[in-house]
């Protein structure tokens, strides 16, 4: 399984993740030749390698060309006023879907612009209709954002996770005057996101929206770098010099996928009648439990009852565990983290002298096997009127 994880131990910006992601992308000209099918022009882009803290990394700059700024600033939040581009979402969303770039960078990139747009117009109380505003409308954001999900649609990996998302505090000037960081707009994305977030103990912004956005709309999950072979590392520095190496830092690698990694839910219950623990374990196999089953076990005052176990994935725990306290009289479960192996498998069609049925196709070791999917083999032995038993002897 291929996997991206993003240390943004300080913080993470537009430019910043162009910058490691391009460090990752075997074509080193893949993405310049991708952002001319925008067909938006009025700048160009400027990749240098640069050293932050001793680190040397890659630092990409957006020249915007009609009016001469200068982006030095571009992992600043900072609003120069074009006025002549008061671009909005839908402007934006337009230049995407009349692109000629990949379908799914297309989807990807119009959902971080979305982030974007959510929070600015909470920020400023306008609808999405009315917010024209530099974070969504300049060209460097379009560049940022269009270019992030070109080249995660490139790398294409099966996961994306990251760090913590570090912020710095203090204060920083914008065109509305000077703001406290986290700016508004970072402080909303992160608030309608699952990011997980804290401030350090640099004085100033560390995370742009730009940047904010990008990470909530990749990443998965916010922790420390999960077990995996790590292959290549992407170096993307910011522009500012901190005291900490100002620079995001994107592994590229593998998980070792047949270690499945699960949560297993127990609880003892005494006091439950049968009917209603059956009707608790169709609603867990219908709510994401890869397996559950009871165990009659004997309890306190030698009372006959029954331990309710739950397989299911880390992300679906909480949901488990609700049903159960909802169902059943349970006051509380214990749970575990487990690792399972399991073989590659899928549903296929097979044809049989009886008509279609679904299977389990099974491999291992280089031998594939089959087994009949036991509904449509009940239906089979209905129809046909065939015993059920003769009928897994005839298709074995």
């Amino acid at each position: 399984m291929k996997v991206l994880y993003f240390d943004c131990s300080s913080g993470i910006s537009g430019n910043m993740t162009l910058g490691a992601l391009l460090e990752l992308c075997d074509d080193p000209n893949y993405l310049e030749n991708e952002l001319n099918k925008l067909h938006v022009d009025g700048y160009h882009m400027h990749i240098s390698q640069t050293k932050k803290s001793g680190i040397t990394g890659t630092y990409v700059d957006v020249h915007l060309e009609h009016n001469h700024v200068h982006h030095h600033e571009h992992d600043h939040h900072h609003e120069h006023n074009h006025h002549h581009e008061h671009r909005n979402l839908f402007d934006v969303n337009k230049i995407i879907d009349e692109s000629d770039i990949d379908e799914k960078a297309k989807e990807l990139a119009k959902k971080i612009f979305m982030r974007v747009a959510l929070a600015e117009s909470k920020v400023h109380n306008e609808t999405l209709e009315n917010v024209h505003f530099h974070e969504v409308g300049a060209i460097d954001s379009i560049v940022d954002i269009v270019g992030t999900a070109i080249l995660i649609t490139y790398l294409n990996p099966d996961k994306i996770y990251s760090s913590v998302v570090n912020d710095g505090y203090g204060f920083i000037e914008c065109a509305h005057g000077t703001i406290s960081v986290p700016v508004p707009a970072t402080s909303e994305i992160f608030a309608a996101s699952d990011v997980i977030t804290r401030q350090i103990d640099i004085d100033t912004e560390l995370v742009t929206p730009t940047g904010a956005a990008i990470i909530a709309e990749l990443a998965e999950s916010y922790g420390a770098m999960p077990l995996m072979n790590v292959h290549h590392i992407g170096w993307g520095c910011g522009s500012k010099d901190l005291k900490i190496p100002n620079i995001l830092k994107v592994s590229l690698g593998t998980i070792d996928s047949s270690l499945d990694e699960v949560i297993v839910i127990e609880t003892n219950i005494d006091d439950c009648s049968g009917e209603i623990l059956g009707y608790t374990m169709e609603m867990l196999l219908n709510n994401g439990a890869l397996d559950t089953f009871f165990t009659p076990i004997y309890m306190k005052k030698n009372r006959p009852a029954y331990r309710l176990t739950v397989v299911c994935n880390e992300s679906d725990m909480k949901k488990i565990q609700a049903i159960i306290f909802k169902q059943t009289t349970t006051i509380g479960m214990r749970y575990r983290h487990e690792q399972r192996t399991v073989l590659e498998r899928e549903i296929v069609e097979v044809d049989t002298k009886y008509g279609k049925i679904k299977a389990k196709k099974v491999t291992f070791d280089g031998e594939t096997y089959y087994y009949p999917e036991y509904e449509d083999l009940k239906t089979l032995a209905k129809e046909k009127c065939i015993p059920l038993k003769r009928l897994y002897q005839t298709l074995k």
